[in-house]
């Protein structure tokens, strides 16, 4: 089992009398950290029930009344967990949560699995408010994938919260700067997707991603009742081709033939889907600075590879200089820095990223293209935000190993 942050966060909310709300993509091991969870609380002698919504009786019977659960478990006052994955597949999963909860608790916690956040979202009609903790699961980070790759040691030398500085990449020795810039290079390449790291060859890797974003698609957009497969998928290819440029919905709408706000409402899919997510301006001036288009940018590299059908490396890539940006912001996703925000002006003075409001960082491929002075601008509106280089692999300069989480 691969150790993953994520599943850290479930085990510290145990006994919180919380449920505990685990969400994020198809795929990328929801199930899996629920199963582990499970076998920890039964190793430790808890009374633990462990059931998939995907069983089609066990189904029928929670829609008909959510006291149909305890046909399958004790009813008494005994402390037990009830882990439930795919929980959107209920017709009323907030109905039956607060009701298991407002009647069982603290006899029962509930662990619970949703695939999509936006069928989530449109069923949660109450906000379950003070009752639930939503936990998000991503792909693999790369400390993740190295320990999935058995390079416990290299895993455990990046594992830097935030991030390391620099003058520590010293203590590297030569072959294992050469081995990390390897593994680093096949997940730059292939992204964090349990399956898809396990997969030997990367003809298998590219099949898994294909299947990733033509099929498993299917299934988000079957339960977002979208009519129009084709304008998701043609949304998708223009978002993948300006990944970490400004959104125009008038634009994709003028450009896919269809209306601005079917457009947002593709979005608003897209991201509860954790596909992608929408990055927001950062202003302390609204009147000179604010822009109302976000960036977009997605959760996994391998992800947008697989729509663009480009599986170069970060060296031989046309926009590498985009990929590297959306390499960043995924990592810092996963490793729990929400706080990401891009500053423009109207006309276009632009940093890349501002994060939690204090640190700023202008990523760029060739350290030599970066001059200071170009961002005079933005250093005389925010002395006090420290403007940062990041680069693709540097020995003096902030670069990708530095935000590994």
């Amino acid at each position: 089992m691969i150790h993953r942050k994520s599943e850290d966060k479930v085990l510290a909310n145990l006994d919180k009398d919380l449920i505990l709300l685990l969400i994020g993509a198809r795929q990328v091991g929801k199930t899996t950290i629920l199963n582990d969870v499970a076998a920890k609380l039964k190793a430790q002698g808890k009374s633990v029930y462990s059931f998939t919504l995907e069983d089609p009786q066990l189904l029928k019977a929670l829609n008909g009344h959510p006291e149909n659960i305890f046909n399958s478990i004790p009813k008494d006052y005994s402390r037990k967990y009830l882990l439930l994955d795919e929980i959107q597949y209920l017709d009323d999963p907030s109905n039956f949560l607060k009701y298991i909860y407002d009647t069982s608790h603290p006899q029962i916690q509930l662990i619970v699995t949703g695939s999509s956040a936006f069928y989530i979202d449109e069923k949660f009609k109450d906000s379950l408010a003070g009752r639930k903790r939503i936990i998000e699961i991503h792909s693999f980070s790369f400390s993740e994938f190295l320990l999935a790759k058995k390079e416990v040691a290299l895993a455990s030398k990046i594992d830097r919260d935030p991030f390391f500085e620099t003058p520590k990449k010293k203590s590297f020795l030569a072959p294992e700067q050469r081995r990390l810039r390897q593994l680093w290079s096949e997940y730059f390449v292939f992204g964090g997707y349990p399956r898809v790291v396990l997969a030997e060859g990367q003809e298998e890797k590219i099949a898994l991603l294909k299947e990733l974003y033509q099929s498993f698609l299917k299934k988000d957009i079957h339960e977002a009742n979208l009519k129009n497969e084709a304008l998701l998928y043609g949304l998708l290819a223009i978002l993948a081709a300006q990944a970490g440029n400004l959104v125009n919905t008038a634009e994709l709408g003028n450009a896919l033939g269809t209306s601005r706000d079917t457009i947002t409402h593709c979005l608003h899919v897209l991201q509860k889907s954790f596909i992608i997510k929408l990055c927001s301006p950062f202003s302390r001036n609204i009147r000179k600075e604010l822009t109302k288009m976000p960036k977009v940018f997605f959760f996994d590299n391998g992800y947008r590879h697989a729509i663009l059908n480009n599986f170069e490396p970060l060296t031989h890539r046309v926009d590498s200089g985009m990929s590297l940006e959306n390499h960043l912001f995924s990592e810092w996703i996963k490793g729990d820095i929400s706080d990401i925000k891009f500053w423009r002006t109207q006309d276009k003075n632009e940093i890349d990223f501002i994060v939690n409001e204090n640190n700023a960082f202008e990523v760029k491929m060739n350290p030599k293209t970066f001059h200071a002075s170009r961002y005079s601008h933005f250093q005389r509106q925010y002395p006090k935000i420290p403007l940062r280089l990041v680069t693709h692999f540097d020995e003096h300069e902030l670069d990708v190993l530095d935000f590994s989480s």
